[in-house]
């Protein structure tokens, strides 16, 4: 950014020289002469008239300016405008240089989310893999458990541990559908 600013300030710098380098082009040759002296009287008519509209005054015939003070009045009309150019041009330079920067920034900030997204979306697709696979290791080792638990009921029924007739089998409690404590259920007593 520094490097442009000093580009900018020595294109200013050089623009100076140029223009006064037309100044004296200007007076010297004659296409230019006569470039500066229509532009010139152009311009003074065009002041004049511009000048006795505000006023309200009547329009009047605009007597021409000298020869010597056209050319003079078109050389610096052609300089100004040169070191206008060169202003203008180093401005949208500039501002065509501080939008690409500024796209540029916006892209890499677009790519950074985009990546991000697609990360969050692979840790969620991971995260219900990982919790399908857990519920399926807790169902398998409950079914475990009861078969084991089932077998050591059975064992102590047949070794004379407990004498009980018509011992149903064990289920499985399920806390989702459990009625909460102190809440009463609709086949209550009535």
């Amino acid at each position: 950014m520094a490097t442009a600013k000093l580009g900018t300030l020595l294109i200013r710098t050089l623009a100076k020289p140029i223009s006064n380098q037309i100044k004296v082009q200007a007076k010297q040759h004659e296409t230019f002469r006569s470039l500066c002296i229509s532009l010139a009287q152009r311009m003074y008519r065009g002041e004049v008239k511009l000048r006795t509209n505000l006023m309200g005054e009547p329009a009047k015939h605009v007597r021409p300016l000298s020869e010597t003070k056209a050319i003079e009045n078109g050389a610096n009309a052609l300089a100004e405008g040169f070191l206008f150019a060169v202003a203008a041009a180093l401005i949208i330079a500039e501002q065509w240089r501080s939008s690409r920067s500024q796209t540029k920034r916006r892209d890499a900030v677009d790519d950074q989310l985009d990546d991000l997204k697609d990360r969050i979306g692979g840790m969620e697709e991971r995260v219900n893999q990982v919790g399908a696979s857990m519920e399926g290791l807790v169902a398998s080792r409950n079914e475990e458990l009861t078969r084991v638990l089932e077998r050591i009921v059975e064992i102590g029924m047949k070794g004379g541990w407990v004498e009980v007739k018509d011992v149903p089998k064990i289920r499985l409690f399920d806390r989702a559908n459990a009625p909460t404590a102190g809440v009463e259920s609709s086949a209550g007593p009535s």
